[in-house]
């Protein structure tokens, strides 16, 4: 695939192209989805639940994403790359916010920065767009806000606290946001917020009605039965085929029919011969 830059992704919108995203977190994920077409990979904060097994992000640190970032642009050098800016790493202060998304920038090799909120957090995009970096807003639910809004829970149900979403995603805009995810909202309201927006926007548990949608890939390759969100469609089970394969390796190695003959090496001293193209790369 081409290259994909941010007026890629704003030309999408004016000609009304759905934008896909996905948050990924490894190379070898990252090579597939680009592979696949997917326009946007986004090294989420979501890592530390994913990758790491935590109930929630707040210990996500921004070295950890920024290496993950690294990871994904090695596999995938042609998506738009998004990082997030993980918990307090941009709350304090405009000029830590500018530090920060400068560190993934440099560091991760991040194209542009997420960043959870709205207008508490006008002044950190506003610097941060100054600084030449480009912004992703993201609000309704906001995981870094999880205790605050009493846990994982759909925003902007009712017309006061839809106002207040609205107001937030307008004004993450005129503070120089490229794009909005719009997290965990009624499908009426992400409409209104998208037809309002000069923006893309990007739904997650938010209807069909935005300008693109993101999910996680273990979320889309089913691979947490365990885990699934009403928005979630997994499309493959990919837990079952990856334990069916597994299972398969511990059925050969328990039977000593892997490795076969031809998976082994030969010792010359022994008859073998080297074939051509022997190599290792990997030893483990």
């Amino acid at each position: 695939m081409k290259k994909v830059t941010i007026v890629n992704l704003a030309e999408a919108k004016v000609h009304q192209q759905p934008i896909t995203m996905v948050t990924a977190y490894d190379a070898t994920m990252a090579r597939i989805i680009e592979d696949a077409g997917v326009e946007t990979i986004l090294v989420g904060d979501s890592l530390g639940m994913v990758i790491g097994g935590l109930e929630n992000t707040l210990e996500v640190t921004l070295e950890e994403v920024a290496y993950h970032c690294r990871a994904v642009r090695r596999g995938a050098p042609n998506p738009f790359l998004v990082a997030d800016m993980p918990f307090m790493s941009y709350q304090a202060s405009p000029e830590e916010a500018v530090r920060n998304a400068g560190y993934l920038v440099r560091q991760g090799r991040a194209e542009a920065v997420k960043l959870e909120g709205g207008r508490s957090i006008v002044a950190q995009v506003r610097a941060i767009v100054d600084a030449g970096i480009p912004v992703v807003g993201h609000v309704g639910l906001t995981p870094q806000s999880v205790h605050a809004m009493g846990g994982f829970k759909v925003q902007g149900r009712h017309q006061a606290a839809a106002q207040r979403v609205h107001e937030d995603a307008r004004a993450v805009v005129e503070a120089g946001a490229c794009m909005v995810v719009l997290e965990g909202i009624p499908k009426e309201l992400a409409e209104q917020i998208t037809s309002s927006l000069p923006v893309p926007t990007i739904g997650i548990g938010a209807g069909v009605g935005c300008d693109g949608q993101v999910l996680v890939c273990t979320d889309l390759l089913g691979m947490n039965p365990s885990f699934r969100p009403k928005f979630v469609r997994p499309f493959m089970d990919g837990y079952a085929q990856m334990r069916g394969a597994f299972e398969g390796y511990v059925r050969a190695v328990k039977e000593r029919s892997f490795p076969s003959a031809e998976e082994s090496f030969s010792s010359p001293a022994a008859g073998g011969r080297q074939a051509v193209g022997d190599k290792v790369t990997r030893l483990y």
